[in-house]
């Protein structure tokens, strides 16, 4: 039995640059961290040929091919797997529609699991760019690469896409106070409001020609945050997730929403300084950048939704089981 735990991930500033479309004319840069809340993929030998995977439903197919699960059918394809397993997934938060980058964390945490499965463990780098294949080529979403890279590599990074497809990570490192400063000073808020993500992606991807401006933009603040970051200017950073939101919101229709738009202010009011909708937009989780002195306000504030508490995690995707008999 082998059990992989892959973090989710609050991405910053820059989402939107990680697009194919945009990276193949000019670098795109992102500002993203791993957090402590997972995605556990549990894979195990069955007595006979049959494939069960379990999440949400249940399946029990005799091929490869009638997996259902489209993450798990083509993460047993690339790997080479094809009868006598059974497959489980488990997460610490509802895996759809949360904006964390779930989709990419299960398919790095399935191709980790299938790697080790089959003795042939791969490293962080591989299983991202493995994990991009999966999702962009073969299944064709309409999706960026730095929820992948994230969930491989975890910690505090900045991603560079360049144009020639090299992926650029670069670790943040950030005196143990400052890091601690952080993680205490951001904090999620569920907004009680789920959307399909896709939609509002293809939508993004869709205008990219249009919004190359506010794009570069974007990729530009996304730099000035990683300075920031490393200059220790906290709540500059805070400030300066405000000017990404609102530039996040030219990308696309749907990314906010008039809920939305008002839980953000009355959180803007009771002391955060800065947020964004995390992922797509449009609902999901809001994150929030408050120092720790207004923080009871600003939970008092938004006392009707639901808290997410967290730490940054400085890990990626790993095996925390390996049992073999």
């Amino acid at each position: 039995m082998i059990i992989t735990q892959t973090p989710l991930r609050v991405s910053l500033l820059g989402g939107g640059t990680d697009f194919p479309d945009f990276y193949r004319q000019e670098a795109g840069g992102v500002l993203t961290t791993a957090i402590d809340k997972y995605i556990f993929v549990i894979i195990k030998a069955r007595f006979d040929d049959l494939i069960r995977v379990g999440y949400s439903r249940t399946e029990m197919v005799a091929g490869v091919d009638q997996v259902q699960h489209d993450l798990v059918r083509e993460a047993l394809r690339l790997t080479g797997i094809e009868r006598g397993v059974e497959v489980a997934t488990m997460a610490d938060i509802p895996s759809e529609g949360t904006g964390l980058g779930s989709s990419s964390t299960v398919t790095v945490g399935l191709l980790n699991a299938m790697h080790v499965y089959r003795n042939d463990a791969r490293p962080a780098d591989e299983l991202a760019r493995q994990a991009c294949a999966v999702e962009i080529e073969r299944l064709g979403r309409p999706i960026g690469k730095q929820d992948q890279y994230i969930a491989a590599y975890g910690g505090l990074r900045f991603l560079r896409f360049r144009p020639d497809e090299a992926v650029e990570v670069e670790t943040i490192t950030l005196p143990e106070t400052v890091w601690h400063r952080l993680s205490q000073n951001l904090l999620l808020f569920y907004t009680g409001q789920t959307r399909e993500a896709r939609t509002i992606l293809a939508a993004q991807r869709d205008n990219i020609p249009a919004r190359r401006e506010t794009l570069r933009r974007l990729a530009a603040l996304a730099e000035e945050g990683r300075r920031l970051l490393l200059a220790g200017r906290l709540d500059d950073l805070g400030r300066l997730l405000h000017e990404g939101w609102l530039l996040k919101q030219q990308l696309a229709a749907g990314i906010a929403t008039g809920p939305i738009d008002a839980l953000y202010e009355t959180a803007r009011r009771a002391g955060a300084l800065g947020g964004k909708v995390c992922g797509a937009g449009g609902g999901g989780f809001l994150l929030l950048y408050c120092p720790r002195e207004d923080q009871s306000r600003l939970r008092e504030a938004l006392q009707g939704c639901r808290e997410l508490p967290f730490h940054l995690e400085p890990d990626g995707s790993k095996v925390i089981l390996n049992v073999r008999r």
